[in-house]
């Protein structure tokens, strides 16, 4: 049996897909990512974009669905054709979180619906976790309207907010208190950086909470679709830094919107050398 196989991951999420292909080494621990790619939804039917997104990174990369050991998926079940096997969001984000840093006790999982804070063990099970409600202001879909609104892309709310030298913040109550509170800011001409700074402290304080009510540990991972805004990054190191008394290390990546298909590549390996090891011993 190859100690060395190829599995991948897709997360079907609120507004994206994301997906990963990964090689899983059971021997020597070697994980890597080969490929990634995360595709907008928008009003798409999710199950014909993660075909084609599979289809597209599968060509691209010279596979077939035969290299593939373990196809996995995670987020929105029964979106994904001929996957292997499916893994609960929680379980495949805290796996995710703990490819980027090892040593983390604490993933937060910041996404488009909502946000989690989860405690893991040493294997990356989850021990304990919180979670926001369903209110959009809490969650990284509506920084997406708001970026709309304010003629912003996605990819320019981080920088933006670190800009701020007077954040304003909205009421949080709800998303429409909220959205109206932004645009009664911009008609009274509140800068740009001040009201995409307040936005992210907002959702920043709903996450310190979060973390109180968890009793987190350090270090803590920053992941999700909002793990690369380093506005927001920014917004909970100072909220954290006011409200306790305890110091915690924080840590992002450059791919944090994937953690959750790397989550679901990792246990598909994993389930897939214990199924095979079982086989063996049926054989035997």
């Amino acid at each position: 049996m190859s100690n060395t196989i190829y599995t991948m991951g897709v997360d079907v999420g609120g507004s994206n897909i994301k997906a990963v292909i990964m090689t899983y080494d059971r021997e020597s621990g070697d994980h890597k990512i080969v490929d990634k790619h995360t595709e907008k939804i928008r009003k798409r039917n999710p199950k014909g974009v993660s075909t084609e997104v599979i289809d597209m990174m599968l060509t691209r990369n010279g596979f077939t669905h035969k290299n593939i050991s373990y196809l996995a998926s995670t987020g929105e079940d029964e979106m994904v054709e001929r996957e292997t096997g499916h893994f609960y969001s929680m379980t495949a984000h805290s796996r995710g979180g703990r490819f980027f840093a090892p040593q983390a006790n604490t993933i937060v999982d910041m996404g488009a619906l909502y946000v989690r804070a989860i405690k893991v063990n040493q294997q990356g099970r989850v021990i304990d976790y919180k979670m926001t409600g369903q209110c959009a202001s809490g969650s990284g879909q509506f920084i997406e309207n708001i970026s709309r609104y304010l003629g912003l892309a996605i990819e320019e709310v981080g920088p933006i907010s670190v800009e701020a030298d007077n954040p304003e913040v909205p009421s949080g109550i709800c998303a429409v208190l909220a959205e109206t509170d932004v645009i009664n800011l911009v008609s009274k001409g509140t800068s740009t950086p001040n009201i995409v700074k307040g936005i992210n402290l907002s959702i920043a304080n709903r996450i310190v909470k979060l973390l109180g009510s968890l009793r987190a540990e350090s270090p803590i991972v920053l992941c999700g679709g909002m793990g690369m805004n380093i506005g927001m990054i920014q917004a909970v190191e100072e909220l954290t830094a006011e409200s306790s008394k305890a110091k915690f290390e924080f840590i992002s990546n450059p791919d944090a919107i994937y953690s959750g298909a790397i989550g679901a590549a990792l246990w598909g390996g994993y389930r897939y050398y214990i199924l095979k090891k079982k086989a063996a011993a049926v054989v035997a």
